[in-house]
């Protein structure tokens, strides 16, 4: 499976982007794709997830009422929708799959990862 991650870029406080994450390969084996962050000097982080069949999604509680996640299984594409963005959004962020084993806010839960977007809001 292959990862390309897009949409990044520099916005003021309060606007938005929408990343788009688009799979390739054996995307039939992925049930749950994510969105993570990473901050400089930070821990990479869960932001959140949607289960391909059913639609199910879980968000960090930092971004719930702002962000929103979603898939078109037709594209084999996940968006991260980013509203209100907040300067300490600032961060990569990254789309990843998981072939549904484990915990689907955990880092190690998934098995292949994208190349990451810059975020970055200023003030």
């Amino acid at each position: 499976v292959q990862l390309q991650a897009s949409g990044g870029g520099l916005v003021q406080a309060g606007g938005s982007l929408r990343l788009s994450c688009a799979a390739s390969g054996r995307t039939f084996s992925m049930y749950v794709m994510g969105w993570f962050r990473q901050a400089p000097g930070k821990e990479r982080e869960f932001v959140a997830t949607v289960f391909r069949s059913g639609g199910s999604t879980y968000y960090t509680d930092s971004v719930k009422g702002r962000f929103t996640i979603s898939i078109d299984n037709t594209k084999n594409t996940v968006y991260l929708q980013t509203n209100s963005l907040k300067p300490e959004d600032t961060a990569v962020y990254y789309c990843a799959a998981s072939g549904g084993v484990g915990l689907p806010t955990i880092r190690a839960s998934y098995d292949y990862w994208g190349q990451g977007t810059q975020v970055t809001v200023s003030s």
